[in-house]
């Protein structure tokens, strides 16, 4: 089940919210529980089984590194961790791929069994992870409740598409919160907003993308337009599912982090991941870039660890050369940017030109992301070069429409212009506007518009 779809915003949704405020205090924790269990074996019900082994796994592992506080034991049960939780996301997203790679190294045919990705399983691996790692670290206190980590584990609104929750964060809102009125407002407004982002933004895009990619021989224009639509199409796919995270959260008494700060505003390769995704970027600065070193060794060792964080990011967004290559593309832009000690310029010219670089220098990556192999993300870059005779069949109104608006709302225009409002104005706007966004919203669900969940792959 998705939050773009009817079935989720008509009837899920609200038996969700009812029955969680009819319910006393002591049992919300339970329901909400039970509810995202449910919500997740709607679409795949096998894969819940080994969703349950991670959350008892990790709570065993919590419960034993107390009781065992020797560092040579804490060190075992946290390498048993590792190798449990980071094998199993190995056993069903790459071992067929590395399969492959040792195939072709070797000259042998590789016969591993297909397996289905489970949805979510990055982002409740890297869940269950941080909640290891903190207890062997000792920055908090084991989980001596199972439905409690359970929930922190399993809850809907981030389970398959972020953000990546830390457990030191989320606990004491598990024990004690306090639901508002002001609060509730505040996340359907958010939750009704990341849908506009998703059904009129990015799902009218994506058919444009999706031609781009698919085709040979494109225009010169065409072949441009397709790549920006794919990054319109990921942004306000994704920024979108985080705002809607963070607005069934506040509907819920939970405050989440932000994961998007206009990341395409970036002056710089590294300030655009500062802003992309920052839920993942500070999971990978805190769990592996800072113990690997971080840049305290030095020019030469901080290039070292970031060409390894991102081939470690790259392979976290899936199991190909494409997506490996666009983590070393990253990589090494990253290592550039120390080396050369880039930083945004005081001219508004220069910074300007910064700002060109670095949204084609991320456009050239998203081409990388979206191609299925590399001779097609090659194809393609050629293709942007030199262009073709074809054109987009998809290029409708609506799609050129929807690439206009994505391109104004991902500048920092729309939030100056609410910000320079008075509140009094912006309330009343937002009173009007909310309900008139959400039933445009479930109006183009209903004439049955294309509706694409791209995290099957994450």
């Amino acid at each position: 089940m998705v939050f773009s779809s009817l079935t989720f915003l008509t009837c899920a949704l609200p038996v969700a919210l009812a029955v969680y405020y009819l319910l006393p205090r002591s049992l919300r924790n339970h329901w909400l529980l039970v509810f995202s269990l449910v919500f997740y074996a709607w679409g795949e019900p096998v894969y819940l089984l080994l969703m349950l082994f991670s959350i008892v796994f990790n709570y065993l592992c919590g419960l034993c590194m107390e009781r065992f506080p020797a560092p040579r034991g804490r060190k075992g049960l946290m390498a048993l961790a590792l190798v449990v939780n980071l094998g199993m996301l190995f056993a069903f997203k790459y071992l067929g791929f590395f399969a492959g790679l040792a195939g072709k190294a070797f000259g042998f045919e590789a016969t591993v069994p297909a397996l289905a990705l489970p949805i979510g399983i990055s982002f409740y691996t890297f869940q269950a992870l941080s909640y290891t790692i903190d207890v062997y670290r000792g920055t908090v206190p084991a989980q001596r409740s199972l439905p409690k980590l359970a929930l922190y584990i399993t809850f809907f609104p981030q389970l398959i598409a972020g953000p990546i929750l830390r457990y030191d964060g989320v606990a004491p809102q598990i024990e004690q919160r306090r639901e508002t009125l002001a609060g509730f407002t505040k996340g359907m407004r958010r939750f009704v907003v990341g849908l506009g982002k998703k059904v009129l933004i990015a799902n009218a895009v994506a058919a444009l993308a999706d031609e781009a990619f698919a085709a040979s021989g494109l225009s010169l224009g065409s072949a441009w337009l397709g790549a920006i639509a794919y990054a319109l199409q990921i942004l306000f796919d994704f920024s979108g599912y985080s705002d809607m995270a963070i607005g069934l959260g506040s509907m819920f008494g939970f405050e989440y982090p932000e994961n998007f700060n206009a990341p395409y505003t970036a002056l710089s390769v590294r300030d655009f991941w500062r802003r992309w995704h920052i839920s993942l970027s500070t999971w990978f600065r805190d769990y592996l870039y800072i113990p690997l070193g971080g840049s305290r060794r030095g020019k030469a060792r901080h290039i070292v660890n970031l060409l390894i964080v991102f081939l470690v990011t790259g392979l976290w967004h899936g199991a190909g050369m494409t997506f490996l290559a666009w983590g070393v593309y990253y990589g090494l832009l990253s290592a550039l940017d120390v080396a050369l000690d880039y930083r945004p310029a005081k001219s508004a010219a220069v910074r300007a030109l910064q700002h060109l670089l670095t949204l084609l220098l991320v456009l050239i990556g998203w081409v990388m992301f979206r191609a299925d192999t590399m001779a097609d993300a090659v194809r393609y870059l050629r293709g942007m070069v030199t262009g073709g005779t074809l054109l987009l069949h998809s290029m409708t109104p609506r799609a050129l429409c929807a690439v206009a608006l994505g391109c104004l709302c991902a500048t920092s225009l729309p939030r100056r212009a609410l910000s320079a409002m008075p509140e009094a104005t912006r309330e009343r706007l937002s009173v009007i506007a909310t309900p008139a966004l959400l039933l445009l919203c479930l109006l183009t669900l209903a004439s049955g518009a294309y509706n694409p969940f791209i995290y099957f792959r994450f």
